[in-house]
């Protein structure tokens, strides 16, 4: 994968991602309010083993205050130390607990003992740290002289009182809300990777490139000028009348080029249009394939092979009476029953005609073989067909076609749909020309760019338009 593909998925999934993120910071935070405020200080204890004028003895002290210092911080974290501690501030605590607010350093090469003590106030924390030299001070002592003679021998001197600290050095607000944005991050950007494993939804033309080896003839921006209405096609939108019809206009006259350019020497004629399901906006790409064909100058026949719920005929205000049916049977010829569109001159329409019983055993009949034939001579034809995965009657009319466009919708069809689609084309030795990507969001950058390009050079002439309307009125 590519960083374009993580930069997409998480596209797809920013939401997820943004939820977890700012619950990882939300339940960093909760974690350090409910947190109590630890406070530190710190309390330094000197290694004395006498006081001498003489160099050498004065080396021989040093070494050997050094090697005790080593020992007395397993002494300073005693029970013994501990239980002094407690006695000398009164404290209800027992020697074990205490210890664990306790911790003793001893800096290389030197005869100190830094005791850093916790607690829970200030005052508390330097009272503890102050205490705890005192009482290891006492303990080494008693350790080191434990008849109490005169005798100069090691001791622990206290040089420096603990201050009194001003700020907590737990919790830290900044540091827990910096690891729970990196943590959420992290959670949100595995969620991003599961989810994108787990949906099986299609979304990009470089992944049904790459996972279905069919190349993706077009991508057709999702807007509300073609979304069905009423329970009919959408209105043809390839002249690009209307700011919002420009980029899907675009997406169109786009298909048209890329379907002249799939085999120069020998381009299709006899097109079939399917999906995978009914909704995946199929007759509304077939209709507008056609238009944009007719605009640039070709003949193109619209045919109906949908025999189950015709509407290419209501979609374009014609009359659906006798059609493709009453063809196939012989009840009338073709010119008889095809229909000049009213707004593209160099477009026809062949109708369903009337509903027949068994839809599958005409449209693989050599009658409807014929009949594309016929037409095809002439014009490129454009079969609006039944979608793929309810019914066989698109997979058994493209063995009478050049190859078949496959429309699926953003987002919506699944992986494994396209490829139950995909198979029963192949599996009646049919022809795949390519996949049709529709309902594209115009934030997806796979929409093209076309889409963004028409769409703002359409605001931009809007905006113009309006300002020269707001001068020309002053």
């Amino acid at each position: 994968m590519e960083l374009r593909d993580y930069l997409r998925i998480l596209r797809a999934h920013w939401v997820g991602v943004t939820v977890i993120t700012l619950a990882s910071v939300a339940i960093a935070g909760v974690y350090t309010l409910s947190q109590p405020k630890i406070y530190a200080a710190n309390a330094n204890g000197f290694v004395s083993s006498g006081q001498t004028t003489d160099p050498a003895l004065a080396s021989v002290n040093d070494t050997l205050a050094k090697s005790r210092a080593k020992s007395y911080v397993d002494i300073a974290t005693s029970r013994a130390t501990a239980q002094r501690v407690i006695d000398d501030l009164g404290l209800d605590a027992s020697p074990a607990g205490l210890i664990g607010d306790i911790s003793v350093e001893q800096p290389i090469d030197t005869v100190l003992l830094k005791i850093t003590a916790k607690a829970t106030s200030p005052q508390e924390a330097q009272a503890l740290a102050d205490a705890w030299v005192r009482a290891l001070a006492s303990q080494v002592d008693t350790i080191e002289n434990p008849k109490g003679g005169p005798t100069e021998v090691v001791k622990i001197v206290p040089v420096e009182a603990a201050a009194l600290p001003s700020a907590p050095v737990s919790p830290r607000p900044n540091l827990n809300l910096l690891i729970g944005l990196l943590a959420g991050l992290l959670l949100g950007f595995g969620y991003a990777m599961v989810r994108n494993q787990l949906d099986r939804r299609l979304r990009s033309a470089t992944e049904i490139e790459r996972e279905f080896g069919v190349p993706v003839a077009g991508t057709v921006p999702a807007t509300r000028v073609v979304e069905q209405a009423n329970g009919r096609a959408a209105l043809t939108v390839v002249d690009g009348a209307g700011e919002r019809a420009a980029a899907p206009a675009e997406a169109y006259r786009k298909l048209r080029t890329n379907l002249a350019y799939m085999d120069v020497d020998n381009p299709p004629r006899v097109i079939v249009v399917s999906s995978p399901h009914q909704s995946d906006g199929k007759s509304t790409i077939a209709a507008n394939l056609a238009a944009a064909i007719a605009l640039s100058g070709e003949s193109v026949t619209l045919v109906d092979g949908d025999l189950r719920r015709p509407m290419v005929a209501n979609s374009f205000g014609l009359v659906e009476g006798a059609g493709l049916t009453d063809v196939l049977v012989g009840n009338v010829g073709i010119d008889d029953v095809l229909q000049e569109h009213h707004d593209y001159e160099r477009l026809r329409v062949l109708a369903a005609g009337s509903i027949p019983p068994n839809p599958s055993e005409l449209l693989g009949s050599k009658a409807m073989r014929a009949t594309l034939e016929k037409l095809a001579s002439d014009s490129i034809v454009i079969i609006d067909a039944p979608p793929l995965l309810p019914v066989t009657d698109a997979a058994v009319l493209t063995t009478h076609a050049d190859g078949a466009l496959v429309v699926i919708s953003h987002g919506r069809t699944l992986d494994t749909e396209l490829k139950a689609a995909l198979g029963h084309v192949y599996a009646v030795q049919g022809k795949v020309l390519g996949v049709i990507l529709n309902r594209v969001p115009r934030s997806d950058t796979e929409s093209g760019y076309y889409g963004g390009y028409y769409y703002r050079r359409t605001e931009e002439a809007t905006g113009l338009a309006r300002l020269r309307e707001r001068l020309t009125r002053a």
